[in-house]
C-alpha cells in the first residue's frame, strides 16, 4: 500500500442506480457499486477525497490480472481513466450483459 492511500470503508447509496452498497466486509474499501459497477471520481489518490472534478465514473473494461479482476473506470465528466480492484461480493455478470 502506498503512503498516499488513506483506507476508506463506508457505505454508501450508488448515484448511478440508487442501490445501497454496504461497508466491504472482505479486508478491502468499497469504492464502487456492487450491482452496476459505477463509481464517482472524488480521489486524486486513493481515500484522499481532494478531487474536485466529482464525475461519475462508468465501468468501460474489466481485466483480470493474476486471478484478480480488475475494474476501469472513465469519468463522463472529465474522461480520466482510473482503475480498482474488484471485490468479493461485485456483480461482474452485470457489466457482461450490459456490453
Amino acid at each position: 500500500m502506498s503512503d498516499k492511500f488513506i483506507k476508506i470503508n463506508e457505505s454508501f447509496k450508488c448515484v448511478y442506480c440508487g442501490i445501497f452498497n454496504e461497508r466491504d466486509t472482505h479486508g478491502s474499501c468499497r469504492n464502487h457499486c456492487t450491482e452496476c459497477l459505477y463509481s464517482l471520481h472524488v480521489d486524486i489518490y486513493p481515500g484522499d477525497r481532494r478531487e474536485k472534478c466529482n464525475g461519475i465514473m462508468k465501468p468501460i473494461q474489466i481485466e483480470s490480472i493474476g486471478g484478480k479482476n480488475i475494474i476501469y473506470h472513465k469519468c463522463l465528466v472529465c474522461n480520466k481513466i482510473k482503475k480498482n480492484k474488484s471485490s468479493i461480493d461485485d456483480n461482474l455478470l452485470n457489466f457482461y450483459e450490459a456490453y
